[in-house]
């Protein structure tokens, strides 16, 4: 009966022998035989080998993301006098659609806000580095003015004369935010009744706090990823039309910003309402997240691998296989 000689010792050296003596495939994906550790092993390590879009590429993909959402939502407030009494649902849903399109499309590039105050929030919460804040800004604002600039071109010359409107200002005036006179209701009710700026104030801050509050608490590691721009779009949509009869719904204050930018000069001047407003609520959603949630490490809004949040303060993300996504892409 011959011998069989015992099968060779690993190579140390070997990159694809594991220090259990388990073969290993080079893509990172741990064979059928391997043990636990190894099987629990992401396909690509995006959070912790730096892979991660450029500034320049994320702030595109803001830009964009908010140059669909201003397109959409403002194209749609700017000729809902002509839709009749679908109006506002037709409004709405533009809003949710685009916002869910733009972060299932981009969100894997810069995180999905298209929002300044979004992006206050994620900072505030700890989920995004306070470095990208104005980049982001910046970003959003080009996107949302040279959508509302795309639109302005576009109005027909004579609508504004048919609606009984003096001027393409005073027609994208109707899609821009405002209270008192500028309020939707004073112009439905012909001046009888309005919002005043302590209620426009409190609803678009109350409205933004639970906008942020919801894309915070969607995009955490604990829920699914596909999940986050399905509830961001469907809590934007349920928002704006709480908020539509009162202010015209910003809870953003670059789609108010390129909206007032195209319109007269009363909307201009209550512009600073709907960069206050949100921003505070915004910033009050992210310390509330902040205070109530997990330390572990969470996805940045609607991203698996955060691109945003700085490594070094996430110290578990490589111990935890479950907090590093297995991208297929």
């Amino acid at each position: 009966m011959s011998h069989q000689s015992p099968d060779p010792t690993p190579d140390a050296g070997d990159p694809t022998t594991s220090t259990d003596g388990t073969r290993a495939e080079t893509t990172g994906l741990a064979s059928p035989t391997a043990g636990a550790s190894t099987a629990a092993a992401p396909r690509d390590l995006d959070a912790t080998d730096n892979a991660r879009p450029s500034l320049v590429a994320r702030a595109g993909a803001e830009a964009l993301g908010t140059f669909i959402l201003v397109l959409v939502g403002v194209g749609l407030s700017l000729y809902a006098q002509l839709a009749g009494p679908t109006a506002t649902v037709s409004v709405a849903l533009g809003f949710a659609f685009a916002v869910t399109a733009g972060a299932v499309a981009l969100g894997h590039v810069s995180g999905g806000h298209f929002n300044p105050a979004i992006t206050l929030g994620a900072v505030v919460a700890g989920r995004a580095p306070a470095r990208d804040l104005l980049p982001y800004w910046l970003a959003q604002l080009v996107g949302a003015a040279l959508a509302a600039a795309a639109l302005f071109v576009t109005i027909p010359t004579q609508l504004a004369g048919l609606l009984g409107l003096e001027g393409r200002r005073a027609m994208f005036a109707t899609a821009a935010n405002g209270y008192g006179d500028h309020s939707p209701l004073n112009r439905l009710s012909q001046g009888q009744v309005t919002f005043d700026l302590l209620p426009a104030l409190v609803l678009e801050l109350v409205a933004t706090a639970v906008l942020v509050g919801v894309v915070l608490g969607a995009s955490s590691r604990h829920v699914s990823r596909a999940v986050a721009p399905v509830a961001m779009g469907l809590a934007y949509g349920a928002l704006v039309l709480l908020v539509v009869p009162v202010t015209n719904a910003g809870l953003n204050p670059a789609r108010s910003t390129a909206a007032a930018l195209f319109s007269d000069g009363g909307v201009v001047g209550q512009l600073w309402v709907f960069w206050a407003a949100p921003l505070v609520g915004a910033a009050i959603a992210g310390l509330a997240h902040r205070a109530f949630t997990s330390s572990t490490a969470p996805r940045n809004v609607v991203e698996d691998d955060d691109p945003l949040a700085d490594e070094e303060s996430h110290p578990d993300d490589e111990a935890d296989p479950v907090a590093i996504s297995a991208r297929t892409t």
